[in-house]
């Protein structure tokens, strides 16, 4: 399979992770929209919302809380929006949960290795 996200389980490809357990991978985005621009990606291949199990939906949901609680912590954000798509507008065909954490006022872009450092320190 070339799956970008499953050679990212798999260790082909390094990510800035932030989160693992036995179902999914937290990292950040490669190429953010925001500082903290991070996404939850289940380990087995999935590829949208129709393929995906319920369980591991909530799991993801239950996780993307948790993220939320710590970037609140550590990035300072006011909250967050969760997007997820499928078909058309899916780039990547595995399913994957974008977390785009909130901020009153704009924030100074830094590079990902910074918001890596912020949130794991």
């Amino acid at each position: 399979m070339n799956c970008i996200f499953c050679k990212i389980m798999n260790g082909e490809i390094p990510s800035y992770t932030i989160y693992e357990d036995d179902i999914v991978k937290v990292f950040l985005d490669v190429n953010p929209e925001v500082n903290g621009h991070t996404l939850i990606v289940p380990k087995k291949h999935y590829q949208d919302l129709y393929d995906i199990p319920n369980e591991t939906l909530m799991h993801i949901m239950e996780t993307a809380k948790k993220i939320g609680t710590l970037y609140e912590e550590k990035l300072g954000s006011k909250g967050m929006t969760l997007v997820q798509n499928n078909g058309l507008p899916q780039e990547v065909k595995h399913y994957h949960l974008h977390i785009l954490p909130a901020y009153d006022e704009k924030q100074a872009e830094i590079n990902i290795e910074q918001v890596y450092e912020q949130i794991t320190q």
